[in-house]
């Protein structure tokens, strides 16, 4: 049986949020990995197919990325 693709990446927190979606990208094989900077607005819906990577100013991963 194939393990299932992970839905949540805090071992990425403090790294930086290009290289994380890069991570992302290759763990899940997802394509929908935007970066999302401090005061940025988002959609509130919940999508299997996205993982939004919030970072802090300097561009490091703020709080772990999750599939949604």
């Amino acid at each position: 049986m194939m393990d299932a693709p992970p839905r949540n990446w805090p071992e990425l927190v403090g790294k930086d949020g290009r290289e994380a979606v890069e991570i992302i990208k290759k763990d899940s094989g997802l394509t929908n990995v935007p970066i999302v900077g401090p005061g940025m607005m988002v959609t509130m819906d919940y999508r299997i197919d996205r993982v939004r990577v919030h970072v802090d100013q300097q561009g490091k991963v703020a709080s772990p990325p999750t599939v949604g």
